[in-house]
């Protein structure tokens, strides 16, 4: 089995991530991708994204339908900062013959010697970088691009001005976000 993980904040998940983990099943040969929103990115920790079980609800409704997505709420559900190492450990021990790959996005790359136990994780683990479609000079990982110029963070700034986001996140996303009233803060 090939299973490709794709942690992060997803606040909101958007088109954007959802053509990458396609992009990776299609060139990557995988199985499954699985999406794994975090409880709280250790390294976003003055950020105050949506509420977790909010974000993994629209986790679960833009990837409804699609057989090869799938959903780890794992650590919503445990305690503190979500650190990469304690979900990768309990996917090895789940699929203990499992290929699997990490994507991480190239803004993460620079930092990723400062995750909690790297080097465990580039034995348990492929990365593979998610680049935005700028051609920048190759890593030591694997690359996936496509020019995708859609960032929660825009997304964030247009709930919050009050313009829309439709085309950039799935129509059951923008209606979670609504109902939620998530974004109004122009803080976000």
């Amino acid at each position: 089995m090939r299973l490709g993980l794709y942690g992060g904040t997803f606040d909101p998940i958007h088109h954007g991530h959802l053509i990458l983990a396609r992009e990776a099943i299609e060139k990557l040969e995988l199985d499954q991708v699985v999406f794994i929103p975090a409880a709280l990115s250790p390294h976003k920790l003055s950020s105050s994204p949506a509420a977790a079980e909010v974000r993994r609800a629209m986790v679960a409704a833009a990837i409804a339908g699609e057989p090869r997505f799938a959903l780890d709420d794992s650590e919503i559900h445990r305690a503190g900062p979500s650190f990469t190492i304690d979900t990768v450990e309990q996917t090895r021990a789940a699929h203990p013959d499992a290929e699997i790959y990490y994507f991480i996005g190239e803004d993460n790359v620079a930092a990723l010697h400062t995750w909690r136990r790297i080097d465990d994780l580039r034995r348990l683990v492929r990365f593979v970088v998610f680049g935005r479609g700028d051609e920048s000079t190759p890593g030591e990982f694997p690359r996936l691009s496509r020019r995708i110029d859609i960032s929660a963070t825009a997304i964030r700034s247009r709930v919050a001005r009050g313009q829309s986001i439709r085309y950039l996140v799935p129509e059951s996303v923008r209606t979670l976000i609504d109902e939620h009233h998530l974004y109004q803060d122009p803080i976000h």
